[in-house]
């Protein structure tokens, strides 16, 4: 009672067969679920540097921009 028959070997053969079906079915499956893996994790970089913010201009201590006090100091020294 504790062994499977024949027939249960059978019937389980069968629903394997019906799920994975034969011709490499399986193996194409998995090289979808690859393919999808990767594709996300494109997407998901590709998301990543698209948010990324431009960086931030250096603020001197009057709040300028510091580019703007460097020509400031330029006009101060050639006048």
């Amino acid at each position: 009672m504790g062994s499977l028959s024949i027939w249960h070997w059978l019937i389980v053969l069968a629903v394997v067969l019906i799920l994975f079906g034969g011709g490499g079915k399986l193996s194409r499956l998995m090289g979808d679920l690859g393919k999808g893996i990767t594709s996300f994790k494109k997407s998901m970089k590709d998301g990543e540097e698209a948010n990324a913010a431009p960086p931030a201009q250096p603020r001197t201590i009057d709040g300028s921009p510091a580019d703007s006090a460097a020509r400031r100091d330029e006009t101060v020294r050639h006048s």
